[in-house]
């Protein structure tokens, strides 16, 4: 099956305050907007999409309940992880977590987003030696 693309619905009430949160941190652009729903893509040559649909829509399929704040985290991979930091704090934004090495290989902040998704932000770096021996198939 040839996907054309894959992404996430995070069901919520706050679909306006995710779509202004995703354009203004992330610079996604909105592909298709309506009452209840709103798709997020970029625009670049790594297509990346993200949408949002409010709970009381009559089409929401069988399940999909509106997103409680658990389970799930979104990862946001980016080569100058330092500047975007320094972008999100001039910014205002509610940064959770700060800025820091992890041992296993990820210099990282955190937030959430206004519908109660983690959201880490990150740049791969060396892990410490030997962390992930103990992970690995031997």
């Amino acid at each position: 099956m040839p996907l054309m693309d894959f992404y996430p619905i995070i069901v919520t009430e706050k679909l306006v305050e995710c779509r202004d949160f995703y354009e203004r941190w992330f610079a996604l652009e909105v592909v298709f907007e309506a009452s209840w729903f709103v798709l997020l893509g970029s625009s670049g040559e790594k297509r990346v999409s993200l949408a949002f649909m409010h709970p009381s829509h009559p089409s929401a399929p069988p399940g999909p309940e509106s997103f409680g704040g658990k389970g799930m985290c979104l990862e946001f991979q980016v080569s100058e992880i330092a500047a975007e930091h320094a972008r999100f704090q001039v910014g205002g934004a509610p940064i959770t977590l700060t800025l820091r090495d992890e041992p296993f290989g990820q210099r990282r902040f955190g937030l959430f987003d206004p519908a109660g998704v983690w959201l880490d932000v990150l740049e791969q770096i060396e892990p410490e030696a030997g962390w992930w021996d103990r992970y690995l198939p031997r």
